[in-house]
């Protein structure tokens, strides 16, 4: 395979779970919570775990989309709690505190949707993921679909200023 096909290979891939991660962002989160999506893929593109943020709806600050989809996909995926091959999408870009526990996790690679100037942690505010001191560095692609998921973002913010 050439390396222009290859690469739209890729890209419709990232597209794809992007879109898994878009669903599970309105399908998943609570009520109340921010729509974030995050959905992990076993080496093989196999869907292991999804979920939406559950901060509110569980009373817990650390149920970001992503520490949910991951807890689940550890379990599924029945390497203990590292998540080699796998790749987690999600909607927006993760906090520190998600970066943290992807790059624990070890997951190979971290697709998102769009940039969080404010609080990202992967290559936004900081870049935790890919910091050289660490042991393990995901490869990274940012941007996919981000127009997609930012309007999810900004929807859910004008109805809660409106209202």
């Amino acid at each position: 395979m050439d390396q222009a096909r290859e690469t739209s290979s890729r890209v419709r891939a990232w597209e794809q779970m992007i879109g898994e991660a878009l669903a599970a962002a309105v399908d998943s989160s609570g009520p109340d919570d921010v729509p974030i999506g995050a959905v992990v893929f076993d080496p093989a593109g196999v869907e292991l775990a999804r979920a939406g943020n559950r901060r509110e709806l569980d009373a817990d600050p650390t149920a970001h989309a992503e520490i949910v989809a991951l807890r689940a996909a550890a379990h599924a995926f029945g390497d203990g709690w590292r998540l080699p091959g796998c790749t987690l999408a999600v909607t927006v870009e993760p906090c520190t505190m998600c970066a943290g526990a992807i790059t624990l996790s070890r997951v190979d690679a971290v697709v998102f949707g769009a940039w969080e100037p404010k609080t990202g942690a992967v290559g936004s505010l900081w870049d935790v993921v890919r910091d050289p001191r660490l042991t393990h560095r995901p490869q990274v692609r940012g941007g996919v679909r981000e127009a997609e998921c930012r309007e999810l973002m900004i929807g859910f913010f004008d109805t809660r200023r409106d209202g």
